[in-house]
């Protein structure tokens, strides 16, 4: 269920400057996104897991912060990010 070294590789290389860019807060809000969709999918399957639950909560409000930290700094790149990972906002 974690998130491989290839495909982490792949987020990094696509939303990063270079693929050792892993500080960018594009490239952090893709891996959040990525590991959000992968426990929403699980949380499809295991309907009560509620410690995954919690988890997946901690998580979007991590991302939550990020997105709107982006939006202050650079709305343009905001857009862009939201409609490439198909974030409704």
């Amino acid at each position: 269920m974690p998130l491989t070294k290839e495909r982490k590789k792949e987020i990094i290389s696509e939303f990063g400057a270079n693929e050792n860019d892993s500080g960018n807060t594009d490239v952090q809000i893709a891996l959040l996104t990525q590991r959000i969709n992968d426990l929403t999918a699980h949380l499809k399957v295991h309907k009560k897991d509620n410690h995954t639950r919690y988890g997946l909560l901690k998580l979007v409000g991590q991302r939550r912060g990020l997105l709107d930290y982006l939006k202050d700094t650079n709305i343009e790149g905001y857009r862009t990010l939201i409609k490439k990972l198909g974030i409704r906002k």
